[in-house]
């Protein structure tokens, strides 16, 4: 095979394995009436299917970048991919609730490792000038899978049973374990891994994710999850410290423009993702539209990120970082302020541009950023920096949840997406104001 083949080959494992895992977080939700139904569950208890996997994906981001650098990124990889392969065919032939929550942990765990390391792996193939189209290439397919998975999992139901949901990723799990060997087989540092941090690190964040779940049904228990989380976080910080490659990249934040890509990136997230639950409520509630209609109406938003994010891969540049950033940041907070307060039910269509527009910015600002966050890291640091990325990502989409669950208990279902939407607006604004303090830099740290 030519070294371009191979690096085709290469990249395709990473953005299929990344496919897969991204479409598994949606692709069961459509599917929950009727695991309640089948598995004879509560539709509340059916809901731990997803949060199982939400679980395990958080708990297990910064130890797989920490695995990855120790061990190479791509054995650790591999692993993850593995592991989720099989815990799909587990999902598969579940009998019961408790076995299929305990293999969809399984699977988390294993999408940790690519969330966490497939942009460190993009990283060792393309060269550094072509690294904002790789992470627009990455970004377009977040993109399109997340936007597909309700739409695969209804056509999925309507031609087979639930199992099937899961056993579709079998083929192709097995097509990228095989093509993941056309990665680089770069050594890691054989840093020493203690597996005290490790524990500390897992249990942590899955802590605080319980505690987020847990913060309007049963308050007194969150509140417990989140001091047990705090206290493990605060601990873990306090162990890793002084070590020059800490699990908790301590190292990475101290740098001012990495720091502030991952604040302004989970700000921004916080804002997408109250703005993804609060329109579906707004349409269907408040302007009367059937759940098909209201799917359809906001279908233009990942569709228009997948296109303005391909766009900002190749006009990315460490001179237009800040401009780019505080543009997307600006565009998607004016979209979402534009669904909260224009008068939608005289004319519902009119939310298509307004989706568009968020769409358009969420996708220019995602490219830029992330660019700018790993080209502020170190080679051997590309692991962390993935972790944190992802850790960002997924702490504002929950952070999201949590604020718009809060507004759904305390005020009408009128009010609160609307409240939900202008939320998310100011948010994602102090995102891109956050991002206009970007200096133009040079890429210090080329792949």
């Amino acid at each position: 095979m030519t070294g371009r083949g191979r690096s085709t080959l290469a990249i395709a494992s990473v953005l299929t394995a990344l496919m897969l895992v991204v479409l598994d977080a949606s692709i069961v939700n459509v599917a929950l009436p009727t695991l309640a139904r089948d598995l004879r569950v509560s539709p509340a208890a059916a809901v731990l299917v997803v949060t199982a996997y939400q679980t395990g994906l958080v708990m297990a981001l910064l130890p797989c970048a920490a695995l990855g650098e120790s061990l190479g990124h791509r054995r650790v990889f591999i692993g993850g991919v593995a592991l989720f392969t099989v815990a799909s065919g587990l999902c598969a032939i579940a009998p019961n609730l408790a076995w299929l929550v305990v293999a969809r942990l399984a699977q988390g765990l294993g999408a940790a490792a690519v969330m966490s390391l497939g942009v460190a792996l993009l990283r060792t193939v393309v060269p550094a000038h072509r690294l904002g189209v790789a992470i627009g290439w990455n970004a377009l397919v977040v993109a399109l899978t997340s936007a597909a998975g309700p739409t695969v999992g209804a056509l999925v139901l309507s031609l087979a049973s639930w199992p099937w949901l899961f056993a579709i990723n079998l083929p192709l799990g097995f097509l990228v374990l095989a093509a993941a060997n056309a990665l680089p087989l770069a050594p890691g540092s054989a840093r020493r891994l203690e597996r005290v941090s490790l524990a500390l690190s897992m249990s942590a964040f899955g802590l605080l994710i319980v505690g987020a779940e847990m913060i309007v049904k049963a308050p007194a228990i969150a509140v417990v999850a989140f001091a047990g989380g705090v206290l493990g976080l605060t601990t873990l910080i306090r162990r890793e410290a002084s070590h020059a490659a800490p699990l908790l990249p301590l190292d990475l934040l101290r740098a001012p423009s990495f720091r502030r890509s991952v604040i302004a990136s989970a700000c921004c997230f916080i804002g997408q993702g109250a703005g993804l639950i609060a329109l579906p409520f707004y349409l269907q509630h408040g302007l009367g539209l059937s759940p098909l209609e209201a799917g359809l109406y906001i279908t233009p938003w990942p569709l228009m990120a997948a296109v303005s994010a391909t766009l900002a891969g190749r006009m990315a540049k460490p001179s237009t970082t800040a401009l780019l950033c505080a543009t997307g940041c600006a565009l998607l907070s004016a979209g979402l302020l534009a669904a909260s307060a224009w008068p939608l039910a005289e004319a519902p269509v009119t939310i298509v541009p307004i989706v568009m527009l968020c769409g358009l910015g969420f996708g220019l600002f995602q490219v830029t950023n992330n660019r700018n966050m790993f080209l502020s890291a170190p080679m051997e640091r590309s692991g962390a920096a993935g972790g944190l990325q992802s850790m960002a990502r997924l702490t504002g989409q929950t952070a999201g949840v949590v604020v718009m669950t809060l507004l759904f208990s305390r005020l009408t279902l009128d009010a609160a997406p609307r409240i939900g939407l202008a939320i998310g607006a100011l948010l994602t604004l102090a995102a891109g104001l956050l991002s206009t303090l970007h200096k133009t830099e040079r890429e210090a740290h080329p792949a």
